[in-house]
């Protein structure tokens, strides 16, 4: 095929997987594709090198951030998408991921506009299984990597059953107009987490189809960087593990792109089995609290509706003060200690957060489905401690696909 990707690279304190992954693709994939990089403020000499690999590789376009802090992949992506890629089809790919020979063909043989196409990862037994990914241990860092092991045994004994299947997570390729139709990933997420299930959704609502080849395959060795900075390890039984739990800063940033992701999706993120996208509606719900709350429970409910009566003024205060470093949203204008006069929301959820329990949480967490499937305009019922009107059911899930924060 004459058509050429874009493969997006940032990474962070990464070199030795990002030189495992750079060789992979031009031993595998030639030097037809080009490698667009970034360095997002490495100390561990990642940008000496990607200088040396750009004089010597044409096809490398290569980028810095030079701090003083890091910008995050959310970002640098688009950087490198909107910026630097100069081919008409650009792919998401990890660092740490390894290109199996046919890998562009078979992405190439299903990609067309409209069409977002991801590879499947063959993957160490470090994470859960999965029908989307293939667990088989040929390492857990490139100093043992077994390359020949691998590329044997794909040669000979991969067989999927299946040609295609529908989902998506990376490496994930998508015609460059596409990704930029809809505003590329939303800085809301920045600098990591929840910005693919968020652009996911979109894509999904946009009306793209999410095809996943079978038959074009990395290995992965999975969250390295900022998640988990110190690697994996085995055990005297060879057995895999990552080495420590994650990283502070990977579980602070998760916390934080979490909350805002239900802010502006109304529910966690869902998909099938194999990883497609299932997008709730959103409907504009507010919350009427009859009794004063704490801290905390404000902070448990905020994120699921859309305004929030709470009157309990100081606690109101303060969790705004300390929560809204954490979110674009503007929190003053949500929460509130008195009701409206006039409605401002289509759907009033009245209850007392005395009796919250954690089947009160549950029924939130799925409140935009079950008024979807059980609710009608003009209806007024009671569900565990909730007594939910409804005047208009009017969505807006719509309005979320094409990301104005860029």
């Amino acid at each position: 095929m004459d058509k050429a990707i874009s493969f997006i690279q940032p990474s962070r304190n990464n070199l030795k997987y990002l030189k495992w992954s750079y060789e992979s693709i031009r031993k595998n994939l030639g030097y037809r594709h080009e490698i667009c990089m970034a360095d997002d403020f490495s100390n561990d000499g990642t940008w000496e090198w990607l200088q040396d690999i750009a004089k010597k590789d044409q096809n490398v376009k290569i980028h810095r951030n030079g701090g003083p802090t890091r910008l995050g992949h959310t970002i640098l992506y688009d950087t490198l998408i909107n910026d630097y890629a100069t081919n008409d089809i650009v792919m998401i790919y990890h660092a740490d991921m390894y290109s199996l020979p046919g890998l562009d063909e078979e992405i190439l043989k299903h990609i067309k506009p409209g069409v977002v196409v991801s590879g499947t990862r063959i993957e160490p037994p470090l994470h859960p299984e999965g029908p989307e990914k293939v667990i088989k241990d040929f390492g857990i860092e490139p100093e043992e990597f077994q390359e020949q092991e691998l590329l044997n045994w794909y040669e000979k004994d991969y067989k999927p059953t299946q040609e295609t299947t529908e989902g998506i997570f990376a490496p994930w390729a998508i015609y460059k107009e596409d990704f930029q139709k809809i505003g590329g990933h939303d800085k809301l997420f920045a600098p990591q987490s929840k910005e693919d299930s968020d652009i996911f959704n979109r894509f999904i609502l946009n009306g793209y189809e999410v095809v996943q080849t079978r038959e074009g395959c990395v290995y992965h060795m999975t969250c390295r960087g900022s998640r988990f900075a110190d690697g994996a390890k085995r055990n005297p039984n060879g057995e895999v593990f990552m080495k420590n739990r994650e990283t502070d800063e990977w579980l602070v940033q998760n916390e934080r792109s979490t909350r805002n992701f239900i802010r502006k999706w109304g529910t966690m993120v869902q998909h099938d089995q194999y990883l497609k996208p299932i997008v709730s509606p959103i409907y504009s719900i507010g919350f009427e609290l009859t009794k004063p709350t704490t801290i905390d429970m404000i902070r448990l409910l905020e994120p699921y509706c859309q305004y929030m009566v709470v009157p309990s003024r100081e606690e109101l205060l303060q969790y705004i003060e300390e929560e809204q470093p954490n979110t674009d949203y503007q929190l003053d204008k949500k929460l509130h200690t008195d009701i409206p006069k006039n409605p401002i929301y289509d759907i009033k959820v009245v209850f007392d957060p005395t009796h919250f329990t954690q089947q009160s949480f549950d029924v939130l967490q799925k409140l935009p489905d079950i008024i979807k499937d059980s609710g009608s305009e003009g209806d007024r019922f009671e569900l565990d401690i909730f007594d939910i009107w409804i005047e208009q059911m009017v969505e807006h899930q719509e309005d979320n696909i094409v990301c104005n924060s860029n």
